[in-house]
Parts: C-alpha cells; structure tokens; sequence
C-alpha cells in the first residue's frame, strides 16, 4: 500500500515476514505505485541472485580495456597490436563513437562514420629535423581498404565485447565494396627491370625475397648466425634459419638458391666475415638492423621510376615467390612450409591446376591403379600354382 506523509509518497509491503516501508520520494500517487513495484522486483531479482547489470562503458573507456588485452593476448604478435592501436586511434577521432556508449553502437552511427572518414584526406608521418614527428596531408581520400580496416576492427572490438557480456548484441558491420585487391606477382622480364634499377641495398634485400619468400620484417632481422652457406642438411646451396615471426610457423628452415648464396657470401665477405650480427645492420648504427622504412622508401623511388610496369608492394615479392612454387607444382603443404603459413587453406591459393595437370592426376591414378591389379592377379596365380 502507499500512503502520503509530509507531502511525499511513501510504500509500505510485507516481504518475507518482513514489512519493508520507504519513502518513494514523490508526491504523485501513480509514480509511487510504480516505484513501489519496482522495489518488490529488485528484492524477487535479489531472490534468486540475479542482479542488474552495470551500465555499458562507453566506446573511449572499452578501447582502454581492450587495448590492455590485447597488448597481453597477442604479445608474440607486436605488429598486429600495432594495427589495431592504429586503427582505434582512428575510430577515436570521430566523436560521435568515442562518446558513444558501446551498447547503443549501431548501423545508423557506423553508417556516419564510414560517410565521415570516407571524406577525410590521408595523412603520414613527416619526421622534423629537431625531432618529434608530425603529421602530414597528402590530399588524397582515405582508400576502402583504410576504411575497411576500421570497420573490421570497430566489428572485432565489439564482438569481443559481447563475448565478455559487456554488450547483448553485436550490429551488423559490413565492408565496403570496391577494395582494390594488392596482391601482384611479377613476370621474369618485370623481375630482371626492377632490379637492375635498385639501388645495392634493395637489390639484394628484393633478391633473397624473391628466392626465399621471407617476409620483409624477417629479412630486416635475419643475422648471420642464422646463415649457413655451406651445403648441409641436404641443402645444395646453404639454407638459412628463421627463429621467429608472425606465426608460430614462421620458425623454419629456408634453402638458399645458386645466386642468394653468391649474394650472401659476398656480403659477408664485404663485412668482414663476421660470425654474429646484422645481415642488413642501419647505417648509422651497426647495432640495430636496417629498418623496414629505408629499404620500402628505395623500393618505392625504384617502382616509380620503372616505365611501363604497374605498381606493386615489396611484399609482392613473396607473392611473386609462392606464386611461382605454385606453378611449379609444389604441394600446399610444402609451400604452408616454406611460407609459415598457420594454415594450409592459405596456402592452397598459390596452387592452382591447369587442366593440363589435373588430366596427369588422372593418368597417374590410372596407372597405380592397374599396378596394384596386376600384382594381385600375380599373386593369385602364385598361390594357384602352389596348390596345383
């Protein structure tokens, strides 16, 4: 029951043998009675030890949360919690999903973002001659693919989100259609331009690339213990050791072909024939390794200048070197191990049958079928001969 007393609404109910009377703070009788009720399902929630859920954080304070998870699920992968910082720090510049409460995220907002950033120039590091960085506009439209990296990491932070029941429900985040594919393999007479127009340095770093198909933060780091230019463990020119990597995977064994031995030998000569240390040591100190900017920045100047050839990226070149296995029919589980691929289902896209190999297939069933036929009917006609 309800009852007024100095002007305001107080309840009055029994609960559990016990009477529960408390002010409920209004003098309108219809409020009263819904604050009343209110109660009575707070203490029933109470009951059977459900309690209500905290509000959600808002999206600014989850990225924090995330960010330190992240920073600790995938610390052997610095480069991918590098990409997903970068890209929050995009989302976080658009106000409306920094404010926004991470439940009330939905496609209506999603939609303005992509039409806000779809509009924004792209931006890159100027480094100042006093130092410090800052950034630069380059006047050109942020690409889908930019817009697409958001989007799938605004998708993973809030499916994320849900699985720890931060949120109920994920909105509905697709891609932007029209994203430029950036895989390039090159031709041989492409390959022989390129690099009889680098520079040493990239003209060597591009080779064992092109004939190893290591990644070009690998080759960055690849020292010369890890070198072995002499033919063993079944190498006919050397091999080379990689340790670590993007997946557990990326620690293999990588065979040297005839001039990636010759390249590599006769830079180790050039260095002094050092047991330890940087294949590709910076310049300006020898304790650290070349860093992946000076040798993307030549290769960038190299492509430029190349008449006639159209534009790729320097990892094009481990494309162009599992492109080029593939066509020279190795298995996808030998090219998932050469590569360091974590799965063979990436693998499996550099292989890709002629018509000319899969009727081979067939032919070679063929034959190992009829082998197997004529030594049973060999068999047979032994043991037959036996009893006879």
């Amino acid at each position: 029951m309800i009852y007024k007393r100095g002007g305001k609404y107080w309840y009055k109910f029994m609960w559990n043998g016990k009477q529960i009377r408390e002010s409920a703070k209004t003098g309108n009788p219809k409020v009263a009675r819904q604050i009343e009720s209110a109660r009575k399902t707070e203490l029933a929630k109470g009951e059977v030890g459900i309690k209500d859920k905290p509000p959600a954080p808002t999206f600014e304070d989850f990225s924090k949360r995330f960010t330190a998870w992240l920073t600790t699920e995938k610390a052997e992968k610095p480069n991918t919690v590098a990409f997903y910082s970068d890209r929050i720090k995009q989302l976080l510049q658009f106000d409306k999903i920094r404010k926004a409460v991470l439940d009330q995220i939905d496609e209506a907002l999603v939609s303005e973002y992509i039409q806000w950033r779809t509009g924004r120039t792209r931006q890159y590091a100027l480094r100042k001659k006093q130092g410090g960085v800052e950034l630069a506009d380059t006047f050109a439209l942020v690409s889908v693919a930019c817009v697409n990296r958001d989007l799938a990491t605004l998708r993973r932070m809030l499916n994320v989100a849900r699985l720890w029941k931060v949120i109920p429900a994920v909105p509905i985040i697709r891609l932007l259609p029209g994203e430029r594919g950036h895989e390039r393999v090159l031709t041989h007479v492409e390959e022989f331009s390129y690099l009889s127009a680098a520079p040493l340095l990239l003209r060597q770093f591009a080779t064992i690339m092109l004939d190893t198909g290591m990644r070009p933060e690998e080759l960055c780091r690849l020292r010369w213990e890890y070198v072995h230019l002499e033919p063993v463990n079944g190498s006919r020119f050397g091999y080379l050791h990689n340790p670590s990597g993007k997946t557990k995977q990326a620690k293999r064994n990588l065979s040297l072909t005839a001039r990636v031995q010759a390249l590599l030998s006769m830079r180790h000569e050039a260095a002094g024939k050092p047991a330890a240390g940087w294949v590709f040591p910076a310049n300006d100190n020898q304790a650290n390794h070349v860093p992946y900017s000076t040798i993307d920045t030549q290769h960038g100047r190299t492509v430029a200048g190349l008449k006639g050839i159209p534009h790729f990226r320097l990892y094009d070149l481990r494309h162009t070197f599992l492109t080029r296995l593939g066509e020279a029919n190795t298995d996808p589980y030998t090219i998932q191990k050469i590569a360091g691929h974590a799965s063979i289902v990436i693998s499996q896209r550099y292989v890709h049958p002629t018509p000319e190999r899969l009727e081979d297939a067939f032919a070679k069933l063929e034959v190992y079928n009829q082998a197997k036929i004529e030594e049973l009917k060999a068999k047979e006609q032994a043991e037959s001969a036996s009893v006879n």
